[in-house]
């Protein structure tokens, strides 16, 4: 393998067979040194081959402890320092600490965003991880991520995203601001051949529906419509069906192998062959933890969503509603 090698998030986790948000934590400690290139980070062969050396020293260097029960017990791995150098030049200046910031989300705002944040504390660095909203929360409930997207429904009340977020993020504190409003709804046939027009057309015989993965927004979105009309998904042909994305959704139905898919009014644009039924309006904020060391770049990015700059370039974006953009929702 060539030492120019490098590799990409996802070639990491196949390689080390761990997920990719474990790379990203092993990224944000320091443990495998990255770099950026484009929207991508990446990771130099030499340095994955340095990380999994001293994996292997520290594991055969644990000592086994006898047990009272006979059954050897091994001391953690120590912590990775540097070998020291003797007569090493001294050191130039002192370069400022490099932040890691995990930002995690599927809309292209949040790669604007990164772009912005990068640009505007160069001492930061954006890294973006793909999943819906719920893993979002419950990523960042496990310390995997620093800031989060949401769009999530609470059929109750009608109310987006405080609900979850209260019920997940018991106990810490955080910030809510809002993003963007986007119309979500149907991806149908040109000519929308099934006369789909609410819910409740869901049910005709014969339809076939393109669902989106469990912890999107856009599942929760239906799920909570289908308990509101009182549908039963398992009557729904298609229900178990998943797509990854907005995009995959709407290619699907576009090509004929589904008569409808629920998504937002952007991915209808870009695929020919698409009509898109608007249901609802839809919150997509953003959730930032409060917690020491962080109050520099949580003000850089208040700074940047209120920034003409920031919103000239989401206002080139087909559907984007930026009233209240950079607004704080709710804060603890």
């Amino acid at each position: 393998m060539s030492e120019n090698t490098s590799y990409t998030t996802e070639e990491l986790a196949r390689l080390l067979k761990i997920s990719k948000l474990k790379v990203y934590d092993l990224i944000k400690k320091g443990e495998l040194p990255s770099y950026r290139v484009g929207k991508q980070m990446r990771v130099d062969h030499s340095d994955l081959e340095a990380y999994k050396q001293n994996s292997r020293s520290s594991s055969a260097s644990a000592a086994p402890i006898p047990l009272q029960t006979g059954i050897p017990f091994v001391l953690p791995p120590a912590t990775f320092s540097p070998p020291l150098h003797i007569n090493q030049p001294a050191a130039g200046p002192v370069k400022p600490a490099v932040t890691n910031i995990v930002i995690t989300g599927q809309d292209m705002s949040l790669d604007i965003l990164a772009t912005h944040l990068e640009r505007s504390l160069p001492v930061s660095r954006p890294l973006r991880s793909y999943a819906g909203s719920l893993d979002s929360l419950i990523a960042m409930y496990n310390g995997e991520s620093d800031i989060v997207s949401t769009h999530l429904l609470d059929g109750d009340t009608g109310e987006y995203n405080l609900p979850y977020i209260r019920k997940l993020l018991v106990g810490f504190s955080y910030l809510v601001v809002h993003m963007l409003t986007r119309s979500a709804g149907f991806y149908v046939q040109r000519g929308n051949p099934r006369n789909i027009s609410g819910w409740r057309d869901l049910q005709q015989d014969g339809l076939r529906l393109i669902n989106r993965e469990r912890g999107s927004g856009v599942r929760v979105l239906l799920d909570e419509q289908l308990r509101l009309h009182g549908i039963p998904a398992a009557g729904l042909s298609g229900y178990e069906t998943e797509e990854n994305s907005h995009l995959a959704v709407a290619g699907r139905v576009a090509r004929g192998e589904a008569d409808v898919g629920i998504g937002i009014e952007k991915a209808a644009k870009i695929i020919d062959g698409l009509e898109f039924i608007p249901l609802i309006q839809e919150r997509y904020d953003l959730v930032m933890l409060k917690k020491p060391g962080n109050e520099q770049w949580i003000n850089a990015v208040l700074d940047i969503l209120r920034s003409p700059a920031f919103r000239n370039e989401l206002n080139s974006i087909h559907s984007y509603d930026l009233t209240g953009t950079g607004e704080i929702v709710y804060e603890t």
